[in-house]
């Protein structure tokens, strides 16, 4: 008797419906980011204890639990856009920052999941140092405060368009897409990003992608320059603005390589893995002051 076993992903993904890629539906995108973004100025006039390195703080442990929860791609920067906006109307305690940065994964993953984050679950990632009850109140707080406006645009829904648009290979386009996610969520985790609106942020993600993958091609739509023209095009921005977000973009991602590669400090091999874990270590983003 022979015995098979079809392991199969328990969690069901939605195709991409194709209809979804006209000019229309990218036109009333490009309009409704305009209500989606968060005022890029809040640190200096509505947040009192916040500060930007505490946002990168919780923006890199956020990432970590939607990386480690496989989350969909959109999950996190949906997140960061739910953080921002809450901390544009209202000034926020600094030991309260992690539970409104667990609640913003809680709401997005409800937005994007099918099968979403559980409270009890994101409290773990806490460390166990908010309560189920406390996230599930703060929920209903972000939604007061965001006036229960949830659906925002974010710059990963723009990629596909873009890349709908660039006549290349579709295997091509899917090493393209990695890159250009990776960069998105990057760039949310970056306080530099926050006055730059959704469609740039995608237009330069998937620009620098092609850039760094080498695919650029003189004669083509996707040589460097010419990209950069067309994509500021669909868009409607600046050419040059559009090229300094690209050149931003890259410089933030050589910052990152530059500061993952380097050695942990540390006298031996314990104090280096001590040294690797804080990074993940939630108690430390909840009164932010490493």
């Amino acid at each position: 008797m022979n015995l098979m076993c079809c392991e199969v992903d328990a969690i069901r993904r939605a195709h991409l419906d194709r209809n979804l890629l006209t000019e229309r539906v990218l036109q009333t995108m490009l309009k409704a980011e305009e209500n989606c973004c968060p005022a890029a100025n809040y640190f200096k006039c509505v947040q009192r204890e916040i500060l930007p390195h505490m946002r990168k703080i919780v923006a890199t442990w956020m990432l970590e639990v939607c990386e480690e929860q496989k989350c969909e791609e959109e999950v996190f920067p949906l997140a960061m856009n739910y953080l921002d906006r809450f901390l544009s109307v209202e000034p926020l305690k600094k030991n309260r920052l992690q539970l409104l940065g667990a609640t913003c994964m809680f709401l997005a993953s409800k937005m994007k999941e099918t099968i979403p984050l559980t409270a009890e679950k994101l409290c773990i990632y806490t460390d166990n140092s908010i309560k189920p009850e406390e996230l599930l109140f703060m929920e209903l707080v972000i939604l007061n405060k965001l006036k229960w406006d949830l659906a925002s645009v974010t710059p990963h829904d723009f990629i596909e368009h873009f890349l709908n648009k660039i006549e290349l290979t579709e295997d091509t386009k899917q090493i393209i897409r990695k890159h250009a996610q990776t960069f998105v969520a990057l760039c949310a985790t970056d306080v530099n990003f926050i006055s730059n609106p959704p469609s740039m942020v995608a237009a330069g993600s998937v620009a620098a992608a092609i850039q760094g993958l080498h695919l650029v091609n003189k004669d083509s739509i996707s040589s460097s320059q010419n990209l950069t023209k067309f994509l500021s095009q669909v868009i409607k921005c600046d050419s040059d603005c559009l090229r300094a977000c690209q050149e931003q973009i890259e410089l933030l991602l050589e910052f990152s390589l530059r500061h993952s590669s380097q050695p942990h400090k540390g006298s031996d091999a314990k104090s280096t893995a001590d040294d690797s874990d804080l990074s993940s270590t939630p108690t430390d983003v909840r009164d932010v002051n490493i």
